[in-house]
């Protein structure tokens, strides 16, 4: 059988957590995502059930929590690059301390 979708489906995931993997090397900042991204996420959900301020406040810590691993780490949050682009800001991507050096044999 043949699936062109299920394979670009999949190649896509894999670039994609390839990507997130080498935005969140330092310990710290793994970690707290293990943790920031299912609170914001449950907040998402808790617009349903609770006051709306409540889920709110979910959702902002959630990202506060990612945000202050980001700092940690010495990157740029994700959802904040593209608009950092399109002001011409400057944009951190990968930490300067994770990335490597370009080889000689590139040039």
């Amino acid at each position: 059988m043949n699936f062109p979708i299920a394979r670009a489906g999949l190649r896509f995931a894999a670039r994609a957590r390839r990507n997130w993997l080498l935005r969140h090397q330092h310990p710290f900042n793994f970690g707290i995502h293990l943790l920031g991204i299912p609170v914001a996420l449950l907040g998402l959900v808790l617009f349903a059930f609770v006051p709306w301020y409540w889920a709110v406040g979910t959702v902002v810590f959630g990202y506060a929590l990612q945000w202050l691993g980001h700092r940690v780490e010495g990157n740029d949050v994700g959802e904040f690059i593209p608009v950092k682009r399109l002001l011409g800001r400057p944009v951190v991507a990968v930490a300067p301390r994770y990335q490597t050096p370009p080889s000689a044999d590139a040039v």
